[in-house]
């Protein structure tokens, strides 16, 4: 019986859930708004660090700051493109739940149902700040801005060894407001800013995560030690 109880034991070893994780992404970032309808035009620079508590090996919560530098060329209200361009960097912090496909783990765990790589989802509330003059001298004076939005995506996850893991994420934030572009011109020019999501200015990022793993669960055992 003891010996039994050792070997189980033993097994469930390689089973140890670390509840947190660190990481840095970084990738492409893109606009979608007044300026141009399409995403991947104009894509510049993304990059932001990340914090994630995880409750169970399908859920858990991700709080994130991101940056991303925005451009594009303005246009008239025929559509007719212009040779003048516009800049903007945001700095983005957001909250989001996420969503295992699988059971998320190491690899050679006892438990078949564990794998290291899964697919996810994930939707949250964020606050973006931005202001296209500290970027670009002589356009418009806007001052410092601020605006809710909603991240939203899909993502890959895929665990190499016990602590370190990846990611390739694609976020898409729909902010509420119709003015990140900072230029007079493309501004709310519809006159229907707030709380319209109908006309409300995007990004979006594609991005690769590194992340480490610490503070391991509780074990479920004390005499047996797992």
């Amino acid at each position: 019986m003891v010996l039994c109880v050792c070997a189980l034991a033993s097994a469930r070893a390689d089973e140890q859930f670390y509840l947190c994780e660190l990481g840095f992404q970084a990738g492409c970032g893109y606009y979608a708004g007044d300026a141009t309808p399409h995403i991947f035009n104009h894509p510049r620079e993304a990059y932001g660090l990340f914090y994630r508590y995880k409750f169970t090996r399908r859920w858990a919560i991700q709080a994130k700051v991101s940056g991303q530098r925005i451009t594009g060329n303005d246009f008239t209200i025929r559509g007719e493109k212009l040779d003048t361009k516009w800049q903007t960097q945001l700095i983005n912090a957001d909250v989001t739940a996420e969503f295992n496909f699988f059971r998320f783990g190491s690899s050679g765990n006892y438990d078949a149902r564990i794998r290291p790589y899964t697919p996810y989802i994930f939707i949250g509330l964020g606050v973006g700040m931005y202001n296209g003059e500290w970027w670009m001298p002589g356009s418009e004076k806007h001052g410092v801005q601020a605006t809710a939005y909603v991240p939203l995506g899909v993502g890959f996850k895929w665990k190499f060894s016990e602590h370190c893991g990846m990611n390739v994420a694609w976020q898409h934030n729909i902010y509420m407001a119709d003015n990140i572009e900072c230029r007079d011109a493309l501004d709310n020019k519809h006159q229907l800013n707030g709380w319209n999501w109908m006309n409300c200015d995007v990004t979006g990022m594609l991005t690769v995560g590194l992340m480490v793993e610490f503070a391991p669960a509780p074990k479920a055992c004390r005499i047996c030690n797992w």
